[in-house]
């Protein structure tokens, strides 16, 4: 028997969450597995987990949310002033144009701004390329699925308006290819395990089979669209900015990184579960919390962590011991003293910063596997939880 290669940086990770790792890469078609700083407890592989099999994926390990990850485009020096002068307009009129919160979509596709609209068609076109079951080309087909285009969705979720020590502001995206991603994903889960009540399990699907190709053609598709998502997002919000600023403004995409995938690399499927892909020379990007703000990162390829880096702090807390053990107006009152304007009331207590690891000690942690290469702290912050357009 081949001895697996497993390395475990996590930051003091609970049984449970070690548990996991252990169910996850004990399966005999895992070759390498490794947890990064920040890991915690999933509901079937631990956050912050990489699995790198042979011959097999397992949807259950991507989960609901194909292509969650971490979009950040910087915007020109000379705007900052004039956007922290009227960040109070901006954080209003932003949502109003970008649809945030549970099941928040455009109400049409004139939401979406045409260069956008055509990308879809291309991606849509490849995925009628390959492998694919008629049930879900027909979703990908409806107007629906086009309107998850350009919206945040819940949970931690975010969007954040920044600045750096050199005096440029910057734009941050996290979210992922929200109800498209989980619709299909729930789909192939199903269809893995051949259960409509017990599918949220470790089910192999073999690369070969029809299932393998339906679902790695499936997921071409959902990482980019979840890329595409957060672009238009970025579309959106600086459509605002110039709106308020009464001035065009360029945003240059310093990058653009899925945290939640299977990619195939040499003949290996690398599923990443809220991992940041970090090979010689590769920018990423790992969020701390709403308070502290963004890292951008460059990637050192080290092999112990499977060229792999965390994919933010982690959480310290779960959600529900964050609503009950965070004071709502502590949490008010400190994101008010920290300069950042946004919706802090007690329904975000979950998104709190104390409800995340030390994002310092996690760094610290992968040093081997990443440098930082700049900082990027908010001003204005916009959370998934805010609610403000129906879905139909």
């Amino acid at each position: 028997m081949v001895k697996k290669f497993v390395t475990n940086f996590a930051l003091e990770p609970d049984a449970e969450t070690l548990e996991q790792f252990r169910d996850c890469y004990s399966q005999p078609y895992v070759v390498k597995a490794s947890l990064m700083p920040d890991a915690h407890k999933g509901y079937v592989a631990p956050i912050g987990s990489v699995l790198v099999t042979k011959g097999y994926l397992v949807p259950a390990w991507v989960g609901y949310d194909i292509g969650c990850g971490m979009t950040v485009a910087r915007l020109p020096k000379n705007t900052l002033e004039s956007l922290r002068k009227n960040a109070r307009k901006i954080h209003g009129e932003v949502v109003k144009e970008v649809p945030m919160g549970l099941g928040m979509i455009h109400k049409s596709e004139t939401g979406i701004s045409e260069n956008t609209r055509k990308k879809y068609a291309k991606i849509l076109s490849r995925f009628r390329e390959g492998s694919y079951n008629k049930q879900v080309l027909q979703f990908f087909e409806s107007g629906k699925a086009m309107r998850n285009l350009g919206t945040l969705g819940h949970g931690n979720h975010f969007v954040s308006l920044n600045f750096d020590d050199a005096g440029y502001p910057w734009i941050v995206v996290h979210s992922g290819s929200r109800a498209v991603g989980h619709w299909v994903a729930k789909f192939y889960m199903k269809q893995s395990s051949g259960s409509d009540d017990e599918f949220e399990a470790t089910h192999p699907l073999f690369e070969g089979s029809e299932l393998g190709k339906e679902y790695q053609n499936l997921l071409d598709f959902g990482l980019e669209f979840a890329k595409l998502n957060r672009l238009e997002m970025i579309t959106q919000i600086v459509s605002v900015f110039e709106s308020v600023l009464g001035r065009n403004i360029k945003s240059v995409v310093w990058a653009n990184k899925n945290h939640n995938h299977v990619i195939k690399e040499r003949g290996f499927f690398i599923h990443r579960k809220g991992a940041t892909p970090a090979k010689r020379g590769e920018r990423g990007i790992v969020p701390a919390n709403m308070r502290d703000g963004s890292f951008l990162v460059e990637g050192k390829g080290n092999r112990e962590f499977l060229s792999s880096s965390s994919h933010g702090a982690g959480r310290a807390m779960s959600r529900r011991q964050a609503k009950e053990s965070i004071n709502p107006k502590e949490f008010e009152r400190e994101m008010i003293d920290s300069g950042v304007i946004g919706n802090f009331s007690e329904s975000a207590l979950d998104e709190a910063p104390e409800a995340y690891k030390d994002i310092k000690k996690v760094l610290d942690m992968q040093k081997k596997s990443v440098r930082v290469v700049n900082h990027l702290r908010p001003f204005i912050n916009w959370q998934g939880e805010s609610r403000h357009r129906a879905s139909n």
